[in-house]
C-alpha cells in the first residue's frame, strides 16, 4: 500500500472524466425534456425537476473533484465505519423514514432528503475492498466466499426489506468482487443457485412482488401494467431516429413519472434507436475504462474499488434497460446519471471520484 502512495502520478484519467461529463450533461438535457410536463402540471414550473437535478449534479461534481484529490487508501481504511453507518441509516429509514408511494426509502435532513440505500452501495464497495484486501488465507476456497457474502447479509436484509432492487445491486457487487479475487470458476455455480434461492425467498415474502411477476408476464391484464405498456409504445414510436428532443408524446402523462426509472423509454421515443444505442455505447465505454483502471491499479484494493464501481454501473444499467423493455419484472431501478434523483447522482459522481483517485495511483 505504501508503494502505491509513492507512485501517485497525479494525472487525471481524461477518458473517464470525459465520459462522466458527457453522461452528466446528456442526463440533464434529457431530464429537462422528460420532466417538463410533470413539472408544469404539479409545480407550475417546467424546469422544477431540472433545477433540482442541476443543483445535485453541481454538488456531485464538487464531491467528485474532492474525492479524486484524496488517496483512495484513506477511504478504504474507513470502510468499516462507513459500512456500520450505512446499517444505522438503513435502520433509521425503517423506523422514521419518509414514505413515498408505499415505500420508506428517504430520511429527512432538514430541508433536504437523503436516500441511505445510495450511500450503502458505496459503503459496500469500500468495505469489500477492505475485507478482501486483508484476507490472509486463500481467496479460492468456499469458506472465503461464504464469509464474504455473510458479511453483506445484514445490509442486504435491511435495504431489501423495502427496496429489493438495491439489495439485488448490492448482491451483484458482492458476487463480482468475489469473482475478481477468486481464481476458480466452479464455486460460482453454487453461489448462483444460492442467490436464486435468496431472490425467490424475497419475492415470496411480499405479495406485491409476486404481483409484479404476474404483471410482467401479462401487463395488459392488470391496471398496474399501464406504465409498462406505455413505455413500450414510446420505444416503438421512436423508430430509428426518434421524434426529436422535446417532442415526446408519452411524457404528457401517459408514462407515469417519466423522469424516473422509465426515462429510457422517453430517450427511445425522442432520439430513436440511434440515440439509445449511442447512450448504451457510452455506458459501455465507461465500464471498459473502469475495467482498464482496475487492471492497471497499483494494488488489490484499488483494483477491487474500480471493479466494484464497474459492477455497480453494469448491474444498474442492465437492470434498468431490461425493465423498460419488459425483459424482466419491474424493479424500480433508475438509470445512472440520467434518471431524476439527487442522492443518486451525488453518490454516483463521488464513486467516479474514487475511480479517478485509483487511476492517479496506477502503474
Amino acid at each position: 500500500m505504501e508503494k502505491g502512495r509513492k507512485n501517485n502520478t497525479g494525472k487525471v484519467d481524461l477518458a473517464l472524466l470525459t465520459l462522466v461529463l458527457l453522461l452528466a450533461v446528456f442526463g440533464l438535457a434529457i431530464l429537462f425534456s422528460a420532466s417538463s410536463y410533470n413539472g408544469r402540471v404539479r409545480f407550475h414550473d417546467p424546469a422544477y425537476y431540472f433545477k433540482k437535478q442541476l443543483f445535485a449534479t453541481a454538488l456531485g461534481l464538487a464531491a467528485m473533484y474532492a474525492v479524486s484529490r484524496i488517496d483512495y487508501h484513506l477511504f478504504v481504511r474507513t470502510a468499516p465505519a462507513a459500512y456500520l453507518a450505512s446499517m444505522i441509516f438503513s435502520t433509521l429509514v425503517l423506523l422514521v423514514g419518509r414514505e413515498i408511494n408505499g415505500s420508506k426509502r428517504w430520511l429527512d435532513l432538514g430541508p433536504l432528503s437523503f436516500q441511505p440505500s445510495e450511500f450503502a452501495k458505496v459503503a459496500v464497495i469500500l468495505f469489500l475492498a477492505w475485507q478482501i484486501g486483508r484476507t490472509k488465507s486463500s481467496t479460492s476456497g468456499i469458506w472465503f466466499m461464504s464469509r464474504t457474502m455473510l458479511t453483506l447479509l445484514p445490509i442486504v436484509g435491511l435495504v431489501g426489506s423495502n427496496n429489493l432492487s438495491t439489495a439485488i445491486i448490492i448482491l451483484g457487487i458482492g458476487v463480482l468482487l468475489i469473482f475478481v479475487s477468486n481464481p476458480r470458476y466452479l464455486p460460482f455455480v453454487g453461489m448462483g443457485a444460492a442467490g436464486a434461492a435468496f431472490v425467490a425467498v424475497f419475492l415470496t415474502a411480499e405479495s406485491y412482488r409476486l404481483e409484479r411477476l404476474a404483471i410482467w408476464r401479462n401487463p395488459e391484464k392488470y391496471e398496474k401494467g399501464f406504465q409498462t405498456i406505455q413505455g413500450l409504445y414510446a420505444i416503438g414510436s421512436g423508430g430509428l431516429f426518434g421524434r426529436g428532443l422535446g417532442s415526446s408524446l408519452q411524457k404528457l402523462g401517459f408514462v407515469p413519472e417519466a423522469q424516473n426509472d422509465m426515462i429510457f423509454s422517453i430517450i427511445c421515443e425522442e432520439l430513436g434507436l440511434a440515440g439509445a444505442g449511442i447512450l448504451i455505447f457510452i455506458f459501455g465505454l465507461l465500464m471498459w475504462r473502469l475495467c482498464v483502471i482496475a487492471m492497471h491499479s497499483r494494488d488489490l484494493e484499488g483494483a477491487l474499488v474500480s471493479a466494484g464501481i464497474m459492477g455497480h454501473m453494469a448491474v444498474q444499467v442492465i437492470l434498468n434497460i431490461s425493465v423498460v423493455t419488459n425483459t424482466i419484472p419491474n424493479t424500480g431501478i433508475t438509470l445512472p446519471f440520467i434518471s431524476y434523483g439527487g442522492t443518486s447522482v451525488v453518490f454516483l459522481l463521488a464513486e467516479m471520484g474514487l475511480a479517478l483517485s485509483v487511476s492517479s495511483h496506477r502503474k
